[in-house]
C-alpha cells in the first residue's frame, strides 16, 4: 500500500508524479517523483513515510532540507522599471480565414466518418491440422525443447521464448482464439481467471515475469531456475488442460 502524501509541514507540493513500476533483476521496482517547494528559510525535514506490504509496515528515510535565501547585495543599484514599448500590429486577416478553412474541413471529415458504416471485426477462430490434441502437442513440444539443451549452449533467451510460445499455442488451440500476440502481463490477467489454484498461478506468473526479464533485460537465470521454469510451464499446461 503506497503512502498517501497530501501535505508536508513547511513545504508546498507542486506536483506528484505517477507511480511507475519496472522489473529490476527479477524484482519489481517502484518509483514516484514528488516536486516540492519552500519559501521559509531554516532547517526542515521531509518526514518518514509508511509503506505497507504483506501485513507489515516499512518506513522510508526522513530527509533533512536546509532552506536559505539567495545572497543579495543591498548596496547594488536598483533597475528602473522600463517604459511601455509600442508594438506594431500586423495584419492577421489570413489567420482568421485559415481558422475558418480548417474548421470547415474538420466538420466535413467528421460528417464523413460518422456516416461511414463501421466494419464489425471478430477474432478469427484458429484451427490446427492434425489429430493430436493441444495437450499432446504441447507436451511433445516441451520435450523437444528440453532435448535441444539451449541453456547449456548459452541460448537462454531462445529457451524462454520457446516455453512462452508453447504455452500460448496450447491456450490458443484449447480456447479457439489467438493468444499469440498477448504480452505476458496480459496473459497473466487471463490465466488468473482460468481456474488455477492461487499457488499454481503465482508460480506461473513469477516465471512469466522472469521470462520477460530474460528476453528484455538480459537477465541470466541459473541452471536450477531453468529446470524449475520448465517444470512450472509443464505443470501449468497439465492443470489448464484439466
Amino acid at each position: 500500500t503506497w503512502f498517501a502524501l497530501d501535505s508536508i509541514a513547511g513545504f508546498d507540493i507542486i506536483e506528484k508524479g505517477k507511480i511507475d513500476s519496472s522489473i529490476n533483476i527479477g524484482n519489481n521496482l517502484y518509483r514516484q517523483t514528488i516536486t516540492i517547494t519552500c519559501f521559509d528559510s531554516g532547517a526542515w525535514v521531509v518526514p518518514a513515510l509508511a509503506l505497507d506490504h504483506n501485513g507489515r509496515s516499512y518506513l522510508t528515510d526522513s530527509l533533512p532540507v536546509s532552506v536559505a535565501f539567495i545572497n543579495f547585495d543591498s548596496k547594488a543599484p536598483y533597475h528602473d522599471i522600463k517604459d511601455i514599448l509600442p508594438v506594431a500590429i500586423a495584419d492577421q486577416t489570413y489567420i482568421f480565414w485559415a481558422i475558418i478553412i480548417v474548421t470547415v474541413l474538420s466538420l466535413l471529415i467528421l460528417i464523413y466518418l460518422l456516416r461511414k458504416p463501421i466494419a464489425r471485426i471478430s477474432a478469427p477462430e484458429i484451427k490446427f491440422k492434425g489429430s493430436a490434441t493441444a495437450y499432446e502437442t504441447a507436451l511433445k513440444a516441451l520435450e523437444e525443447l528440453r532435448a535441444k539443451k539451449l541453456p547449456e549452449t548459452g541460448q537462454v533467451k531462445e529457451y524462454y521464448t520457446g516455453l512462452n510460445f508453447i504455452l500460448k499455442e496450447f491456450l490458443t488451440r484449447k480456447n479457439g482464439f489467438s493468444l499469440m500476440e498477448k504480452t505476458n502481463d496480459e496473459l497473466s490477467l487471463i490465466l488468473k481467471e482460468g481456474g488455477m489454484s492461487n499457488d499454481a498461478f503465482i508460480s506461473l506468473a513469477q516465471t512469466l515475469r522472469m521470462s520477460d526479464a530474460v528476453k528484455f533485460a538480459k537477465f541470466i537465470p541459473g541452471e536450477v531456475d531453468n529446470d524449475q521454469s520448465f517444470t512450472i510451464f509443464k505443470k501449468s499446461i497439465e492443470t489448464l488442460n484439466n
